[in-house]
């Protein structure tokens, strides 16, 4: 199965969160297990995913320009899909700062064919550690990740999936 290229906009974090989160994908490759460490080119890193669409033409840059920064806390590990397989992500506890960012993040692109789980009202907040974990290797995976890491949201960021780019389109503080 392959999926149509999408463009998503996403929120990138401090330094030190990101580097910790990289030490969860590490660790969960270091023992075989799937991981988004796997993941090599140089636009993999840690993200929180605010809209996935299949085309965006324009993003009103001035709605998020000008934003501090603000404190991002991963929550516990959380599974995704259905199946032998699923996807295993941190929660990102919900705050004000970033549920107003999600939402002008959406104002700022228009309307669109929003994907339905970064749509507003349908969205959970998460980080991407590893993608088809099996739900066998799950005991083996735990472990090793889920302690607490608390960031700074610094930076959003629009990936486009069909040419493999990245554009910045904010800094935050």
């Amino acid at each position: 199965m392959t999926r149509a290229p999408v463009i998503s906009i996403e929120l990138l974090l401090n330094d030190v969160s990101e580097t910790a989160v990289r030490a969860e994908w590490e660790a969960l490759a270091a023992a075989g297990l799937s991981s988004m460490a796997a993941h090599t080119a140089p636009s993999n890193r840690p993200h929180v995913t605010l809209l996935v669409r299949s085309a965006l033409e324009h993003v009103d840059a001035a709605l998020l320009t000008a934003r501090p920064a603000f404190e991002v806390r991963l929550g516990s590990p959380l599974l995704f899909g259905h199946g032998d397989r699923r996807v295993l992500v941190r929660s990102v506890i919900p705050s004000s700062a970033l549920l107003a960012l999600h939402d002008d993040v959406h104002r700022a692109a228009g309307p669109g064919d929003d994907a339905p789980h970064t749509a507003p009202g349908a969205w959970t907040p998460h980080m991407t550690l590893a993608r088809r974990v099996r739900m066998q290797d799950l005991e083996r995976a735990l472990p090793l990740v889920g302690g607490e890491i608390t960031g700074t949201a610094r930076a959003l960021r629009r990936w486009d999936a069909s040419t493999r780019t990245v554009t910045e389109l904010a800094r935050l503080g």
